[in-house]
């Protein structure tokens, strides 16, 4: 089952860029004025005054998972027939798929034991044996096209390239 996507924290704001934590990990760049332009807003649209001022886009709140402009109010009913307000915002599903991965912030796992192995003169093949995982995991490691679990990290560090690892949270 897919994971559905939410942010989780929004590291900073550049102009009309939103750099943010979404919930599988990932931190990710939402770059609004390109999203805009290719939305094509004009006067009148919701997003026009976000798309005019940067000082109106940088009141964005992050609310329940997702980008939130709580000063552009949509009045609408609710299934009662009350009148309710809502504020602007945008389904997290949809900032994650316009958004790009911001390398960055990106941890180099991958890179970091592939030179290790290499100084050290092991094949993949002879790391996974010593580390107790197969070659295809290491190559998807190396070449960051998997996770990783700190336990089989742990194992790959310790056990196969016979180094200590050092997590350090800034």
């Amino acid at each position: 089952m897919r994971t559905v996507k939410r942010i989780l924290k929004i590291h900073k704001i550049d102009g009309f860029k939103v750099f943010c934590l979404f919930n599988n990990g990932e931190s990710r760049i939402i770059d609004f004025a390109k999203i805009f332009d290719e939305w094509k807003v004009k006067k009148g649209d919701l997003e026009y005054p976000l798309y005019k001022s940067e000082e109106e886009f940088g009141e964005v709140e992050l609310v329940d998972g997702t980008l939130t402009w709580k000063h552009i109010e949509i009045k609408g009913r609710n299934d009662a027939g009350e009148e309710v307000i809502y504020y602007y915002d945008l389904d997290p599903i949809v900032l994650y798929e316009l958004s790009e991965l911001d390398e960055s912030r990106q941890i180099q796992i991958g890179l970091m034991i592939k030179q290790v192995r290499n100084e050290m003169g092991l094949t993949q093949e002879q790391l996974a044996e010593r580390s107790g995982t197969s070659k295809h995991h290491i190559s998807r490691l190396e070449n960051n096209r998997t996770g990783i679990e700190l336990a089989t990290l742990i194992r790959i560090i310790e056990g196969g390239l016979g180094r200590k690892m050092k997590i350090s949270i800034q």
